[in-house]
């Protein structure tokens, strides 16, 4: 396991997240930009309790997020379609 990759955020746009979250209290449809991802695709809840479950558990796996952030958001694109 590895440390994230500083300004991915593919975890913050390719999946759906059901859960709410600060500033989108349906959540979130796959695909879509999270409100909390600044400009530099970092996470502003990231440490912060309201953050949603779900995102806190997600962790960098190389088998998933690729080399690069467009693998990673093709790969997690993916893997929301095919469940």
């Amino acid at each position: 396991m590895s440390a994230c990759r500083p300004g991915c955020g593919a975890c913050c746009i390719a999946p759906s997240i059901s859960s709410a979250i600060p500033g989108m209290p349906q959540g979130k449809p796959a695909g879509v930009r999270c409100v909390q991802l600044d400009d530099a695709n970092l996470c502003r809840l990231f440490g912060d309790p309201r953050r949603p479950a779900v995102c806190e558990r997600f962790d960098y796996d190389h088998s998933l997020c690729g080399n690069d952030r467009y693998r990673a958001l093709e790969r997690i694109s993916a893997l929301e379609l095919a469940t």
